[in-house]
């Protein structure tokens, strides 16, 4: 397939219009993302009829991001974000139905297999932040990248508190009412498809090859060359590598705590509407403050905020495991923090990736980090259920807090290889 850019296209301008669009497209797609967040985990206890399988569900979405950034990745080197993004989308529309269908048919096998598609949309929002910086001037580039990563904020604070319209919609549908949100999910994440399929034009990532004379179809090999660029680019820059690691690990740091959350709390008799807004509060805590840790990692250097971040984590995880079962302050200030963690560490750690990554090995690069990283949290996803029902969640959060350790040190590293 052949793509012209036109060489008298105004770079700033087609930042400035991907900036825009892709701001929109994430507060649409987080409502989609996480309004099933808060009750995944329960309707697959129903389901299974098991705790300890409780987490599967989410489990399953983040293999299926894991996949996914690996395979749209791919998709996007030849044919850039747009077509990328809204396959995505649609993948991820596709999920939240067959999540219904497993609700009313109560079948765990429909389940994991829409949190498999379901989890193409966690992909999507990795790769729109990295659309963002496409086109961006270095002095400049964290600050693009947290401004999408922001964006997320709208929709996804208000998807876990949609919980009780959820409920009203599966009851006027006839479905099971933990099903309810996951079948507003799929209408949202269409409307998020249409609105990157009409408005991301021109495409950012093809406009970036054209300007640094890449063509998509540039050195397109047989499968496996994604992986091996970037053992390359992690070899040849060590930084990368560093950044990677300490991505994976915050972000099974915070999936493992977060995923186990409501079951804590139900335990302790609190209700869904209180658990939905414990999780809103994580989830702003994730996306809401990212435009200010974008600026630090601008102002005050990429390593200095990744280090940061797995301060922050420690300190969340500390809280999280000192919580009594139920609603208290520490489960409120311990979901809020280790979202804020997961922000700074996320932010540093991608925007020292997109600033060392040559543009050829780009969405390899970015596709197969993120990959890692979400096999990483799917790893720490299975093993959540399995520590909680043995141990408890106290023993949860010391794990956790194990990998929020690394995220410090791998910190450190960026630091001395910068």
């Amino acid at each position: 397939m052949s793509h012209r850019v036109d060489a008298g296209l105004d770079l700033e301008a087609v930042q400035r219009h991907t900036v825009r669009t892709l701001v929109v497209s994430q507060a649409v797609g987080a409502v989609g993302v996480t309004i099933g967040v808060a009750t995944a985990s329960l309707l697959a206890r129903d389901i299974s009829g098991s705790e300890t399988m409780a987490g599967l569900a989410q489990t399953f979405q983040v293999l299926g991001t894991a996949g996914a950034a690996y395979g749209l990745a791919r998709m996007m080197r030849r044919r850039g974000r747009r077509v990328g993004l809204v396959t995505g989308y649609l993948m991820g529309a596709a999920g939240a139905v067959l999540a219904v269908v497993a609700g009313v048919v109560d079948s765990m096998l429909v389940l994991l297999a829409g949190a498999l598609l379901l989890g193409a949309t966690t992909a999507v929002n990795s790769a729109s932040r990295y659309a963002a910086t496409d086109l961006a001037t270095e002095e400049h580039r964290a600050r693009a990248l947290s401004v999408v990563v922001w964006a997320t904020t709208i929709g996804a604070v208000a998807g876990p508190n949609l919980v009780g319209v959820g409920g009203s919609t599966a009851r006027r549908l006839g479905i099971p009412e933990l099903t309810g949100g996951f079948a507003i999910g799929a209408v949202v994440l269409v409307l998020a498809a249409g609105w990157v399929w009409v408005r991301l034009r021109p495409d950012p990532l093809l406009v970036a090859q054209a300007s640094a004379g890449v063509t998509p179809t540039e050195g397109v090999e047989p499968r496996g060359r994604s992986w091996g660029r970037f053992v390359e680019v992690v070899c040849d820059v060590p930084e990368v590598g560093a950044a990677v690691v300490a991505m994976a690990c915050a972000h099974a740091a915070m999936v493992t705590v977060m995923i186990m959350t409501p079951l804590h709390m139900e335990h302790g008799g609190a209700h869904l509407e209180v658990i939905g807004f414990v999780i809103s509060i994580h989830v702003l805590g994730m996306f809401a403050f990212s435009p200010v840790v974008g600026w630090a990692a601008d102002r005050f250097g990429r390593s200095s905020v990744l280090v940061t971040g797995g301060v922050v984590l420690l300190v969340s995880l500390a809280l999280c495991g000192l919580s009594p079962e139920g609603s208290s302050w520490q489960i409120f200030t311990g979901l809020f923090l280790l979202g804020l963690g997961w922000s700074c560490a996320t932010v540093a750690a991608s925007t020292v990736i997109a600033d060392r990554t040559p543009i050829d090995a780009r969405t390899d690069v970015q596709g197969t980090s993120d990959m890692a990283m979400s096999l990483t949290a799917a790893g720490g996803g299975a093993l959540a259920g399995v520590i909680v029902g043995s141990v408890g969640y106290p023993a949860l959060a010391a794990f956790a807090a194990l990998l929020a350790g690394t995220v410090v040190v791998a910190g450190r590293v960026t630091r001395r290889h910068s």
